[in-house]
């Protein structure tokens, strides 16, 4: 089923070897089409940072920006004239405008002045949260009823994400209840690499009745996706922050109607929101962002009842079918006197269909403590071990969709840890032994400051460990249960310090611990702006191929290109063009890079942005362009450089 994208507000105005399984090499064999996949560097308008939903002015509020992409269902539902709920399109920005507790009307006029009305929404202020958040909806036409949901619409789901990527903090995506834990789990293996957040939601009840869930879940999605740097897919419901593939739909009238059965929460949410972070699931790789779009539809999940049909499971098996789910009783059990059920296992299994044996029991894990389960591995099925039906299904689309991949290695992917989606065993951490030794010196006891002692400590004695280039130690203090990603109280990450320390090797480490390339420190820079800062170039092409690109305003970067014009460093122009920052971009004058060289008479800068610029004719807000400044000073050798055919 295809959906077009109705824009309800304009956003941001503005290898023949198979890859080894592991934390450290898991790598994306395809890719989408040239035009979702910008080359860094690239001079191409289309591909530039600013080329983005617009320029969003700057703001001394630090603030970020959420891409909401409302698909339906019950959360954006309202009543007609007969009480009946029914979703009515263009209505849900609209409405949330005149909800003071979705959207912070005098702030919007504040920022954005007269065209208040037309510009983002904004979230109101909320205690003990830093940053503001801006977002815009996106409203897909026609509205979905999650029932109704296709491997296409999830399709298109993700390459919406990927489209407006580089210019969101995180996304929110608005869901009807019924299929929300497919759409999670599919998401979360199409998305590969993915450096940010993404929370799906929906409500029981819809946001505007009078009783509703649906407010809470939406603003609590929001506040969450727009200050927590959570690189996963989760779901966000009722008071419980959960990983997409792992959620289940649990209740049709609960308000919590979702559950994680076998994999505690990554977030509970009272009065303050509790993240741990050392249950988030981190890319460990250095591979930039890339959506995996071909999705096999040749699926499907056949449940075990007692005497089943052997012309079932023959009717189930046959062509074109590639994948099943075979939901087993127990802890993976099947009946192993049925020898005709067994023998259709076996022939489709010879066949290459892959079979996933998943327990039909909400939690617990499949495992081979008995013969009847046994006797399903002898017959090439792969164990799911403690995957949910929804994730095991989508997780087979999306290996079965890799057709660079052997079968072997297909089921032996099914049967490993890729995004979360399953418990492997690993080595057991020290954890807080050492925090644990720290306060009991000072007498503490408390969980809460225990936690606390550890948000202060490991983040310190990481970034010291940085600074003095100690690899060892920092692999020591992971150990202990330091989560490389925390930051201190200017909420820079050890990733800062390196790339500031232009400490290649430590920059590495940390990215292939999983440390997000995306996390802004108080001052709003990312370990990207500090490699820059640094003129680190090697730094710059390695955080580029995780995913980094340049944030913020387009207008505050091009102050900057005036600056190191202005100082005569090429090596800055250079740094700022390898991050992939149009060289053209404007100051708040008008002013390019190259009217400022032009006017401070820098042959060398001025050669070298004539021939990076498209048009090197613009005109700053006093109508002058570059060529005028420099005919003004009567620099003979800057005017030669622009050429005959220019004014």
């Amino acid at each position: 089923m295809s959906t077009e994208t109705n824009e309800t507000i304009a956003g941001d105005n503005s290898s023949e070897n198979q890859p080894k399984l592991g934390i450290n090499s898991w790598k994306p064999l395809e890719h989408l089409g040239d035009s979702l996949s910008p080359k860094n560097g690239s001079n191409n308008a289309n591909m530039r940072r600013n080329a983005s939903f617009g320029n969003m002015l700057p703001s001394t509020t630090k603030e970020s920006k959420v891409r909401v992409i409302y698909t339906g269902g019950t959360i954006g539902m309202m009543r007609n004239e007969s009480n009946v709920l029914i979703p009515i399109p263009n209505a849900l920005v609209k409405m949330i405008r005149k909800y003071p507790n979705m959207h912070d009307q005098a702030y919007a006029e504040k920022r954005f002045g007269t065209a208040a009305g037309m510009a983002p929404l904004i979230l109101p202020f909320i205690d003990g949260i830093p940053n503001r958040v801006v977002y815009t909806i996106t409203e897909y036409n026609p509205l979905l009823d999650s029932s109704n949901m296709t491997t296409d619409d999830w399709v298109h789901i993700a390459k919406d994400i990927h489209q407006s990527y580089e210019f969101f903090d995180a996304f929110v995506v608005l869901h009807g209840t019924d299929t929300l834990a497919y759409t999670a789990s599919a998401l979360s293996f199409m998305l590969e690499n993915l450096g940010k957040t993404v929370i799906i939601t929906g409500s029981q009840i819809p946001i505007f009745d009078t009783r509703t869930d649906g407010k809470d879940n939406f603003t609590t999605a929001l506040s969450i996706a727009g200050n927590y740097v959570i690189p996963e897919v989760c779901v966000l419901f009722g008071n419980k922050l959960m990983r997409g593939n792992r959620t289940i739909k649990v209740s049709c009238d609960d308000l919590n109607a979702f559950d994680s059965p076998n994999n505690v929460p990554i977030g509970r949410i009272g009065i303050n929101y509790e993240i741990d972070y050392r249950l988030i699931f981190r890319p460990c790789n250095i591979s930039r962002f890339v959506v995996h779009a071909d999705m096999d539809v040749n699926v499907g999940l056949l449940r075990l009842f007692p005497s089943i049909t052997s012309s079932t499971f023959r009717a189930f098996l046959a062509p074109p079918m590639k994948g099943v789910v075979l939901q087993s009783f127990g802890s993976g059990n099947i009946p192993s006197n049925r020898k005709d059920i067994l023998e259709e296992i076996r022939a489709a299994s010879e066949r290459g269909v892959i079979i996933v044996n998943c327990t039909q029991c909400s939690n617990g894990s499949v495992a081979e403590i008995y013969d009847t389960g046994k006797v399903l591995k002898a017959l090439g099925v792969v164990p799911g071990y403690d995957m949910t039906p929804e994730a095991a299904v989508t997780k087979l689309s999306y290996v079965l969709g890799k057709r660079d991949w052997t079968l072997e290695y297909k089921k032996q992917v099914m049967q490993s840890n890729i995004r979360g989606e399953l418990t492997a065993e690993s080595p057991l951490m020290e954890d807080y032994d050492l925090i644990e030794a720290v306060a009991r010196s000072l007498h503490l006891s408390s969980p809460a400051e225990l936690s606390q002692l550890g948000a202060t400590l490991f983040p310190a004695m990481l970034n010291a460990a940085v600074l003095a280039g100690d690899i060892k130690k920092i692999n020591s203090l992971k150990a202990y249960g330091a989560d490389l990603s925390g930051v201190n109280h200017d909420n820079r990450t050890a990733l800062h310090i390196a790339c500031h320390e232009g400490n290649l090797p430590i920059v590495n480490l940390l990215l292939q611990h999983g440390v997000s390339v995306h996390i802004r420190d108080r001052y709003d820079r990312t370990p990207l702006m500090e490699a820059v800062s640094v003129d680190h170039h090697e730094i710059i092409q390695l955080l580029l191929s995780c995913g980094a690109h340049l944030t913020g305003s387009m207008r505050a970067i091009g102050e900057q290109l005036c600056s190191a014009a202005a100082r005569g460093s090429l090596l800055r122009l250079q740094s700022f063009q390898l991050a992939g920052a149009d060289l053209a971009q404007v100051d708040h004058s008008g002013r390019t890079a190259l009217h400022v060289a032009a006017l401070h008479g820098h042959v060398e800068i001025v050669e070298y942005l004539v021939k990076n610029y498209d048009d090197i004719n613009g005109k700053d807000k006093l109508g002058l362009t570059a060529l005028q400044y420099a005919k003004m000073i009567e620099h003979e050798e800057v005017i030669k450089l622009f050429g005959d055919g220019s004014s």
